[in-house]
């Protein structure tokens, strides 16, 4: 048993499996073992988990539906902690909705429509978290979580904080909380009232343009490649012809080149090396290089 092994046993009921294979915890269906994974059930064994970590010396992953994440083929070497159903309580509050970083972004929107809350119905067909939606400021259709955020609760090495929205210094993909490694715990959403019938239509309509143009029928991490200034991501991978390109079980999807699917049996592996793949061909063809929006961890074989 080692030093992390005592630890947890020492200062946390919560189980700590070993060698867990995270391919089932990515929406890529991809990713090797993490050394010690974890999914807390309250804010106390998450704080044990982090304390007896930091005492070990071993790095944390804290990860939500792991809908933006690449692990690689060797895994991470250190603590995997998954903030699942123990983390996603969402309510009410004077001007808007609360969730803490396990709520389903889905799932956050349509509380929002059913409370008549206008702001978020972009947010209906993002499959990640509150946490790691945060995290990298996500968006679709024009809208951007870091438009409509309060407050932003975040652990900053051993303390709590509260971060004002306007402090958040949210960009393209892009936040505060990346700068400084913070954990994102939870954010305060401020949402304006609206009229029910037109947020429930403009729910239905991203859906179906989702629905339309999304290769939805197969594992992948969303939008894979960031856009680039000026440009499409999408658009200058199919003026590459890269549609339909294939490495081992990894595809730029033939119906939104801006996705890399798996169409089945791929590797973390294959996924990068169709990422180069694609980099480099559009770099030769179009003279932009193209940064992945996913991100990437662990360790190769």
């Amino acid at each position: 048993m080692n030093c992390f092994e005592e630890l947890t046993l020492r200062e946390s009921p919560v189980v700590v499996q070993q060698h867990m294979p995270l391919d089932k915890y990515t929406t890529l269906r991809v990713g090797g073992p993490a050394d010690y994974f974890a999914e807390p059930s309250s804010e106390e064994e998450l704080s044990a988990l982090l304390n007896a970590a930091k005492e070990a010396g071993i790095p944390v992953l804290l990860m939500g539906n792991g809908s933006n994440l690449l692990v690689r083929d060797g895994g991470f070497r250190g603590l995997v902690i998954r903030l699942s159903k123990a983390f996603s309580h969402i309510e009410q509050w004077e001007h808007g909705l609360k969730a803490q970083a396990g709520a389903l972004l889905s799932v956050l929107a349509c509380e929002a429509a059913n409370a008549s809350l206008t702001g978020l119905e972009f947010a209906q067909g993002i499959p990640g978290t509150v946490g790691g939606g945060v995290y990298m400021n996500a968006g679709a259709y024009g809208g951007e979580l870091g438009k409509c955020i309060e407050s932003v609760t975040v652990l900053d090495h051993d303390e709590v904080k509260r971060i004002p929205g306007s402090e958040m210094k949210f960009g393209y993909r892009h936040s505060r909380a990346m700068d400084e490694k913070w954990m994102v715990l939870g954010a305060r959403f401020r949402l304006e009232k609206g009229d029910k019938e037109q947020i429930d239509a403009a729910m239905r309509d991203f859906a179906a343009r989702r629905k339309e143009k999304q290769p939805l029928n197969y594992p992948s991490a969303g939008s894979f490649f960031k856009r680039p200034e000026g440009h499409f991501a999408g658009a200058l991978i199919e003026k590459a012809g890269l549609k339909g390109k294939q490495v081992g079980g990894a595809r730029v999807s033939e119906k939104h080149a801006g996705f890399l699917i798996n169409a089945g049996g791929a590797t973390a592996s294959d996924f990068l090396a169709l990422m180069r793949l694609v980099q480099d061909t559009v770099q030769r063809e179009s003279g932009v290089l193209l940064e992945p929006e996913v991100r990437i961890v662990g360790d190769d074989p």
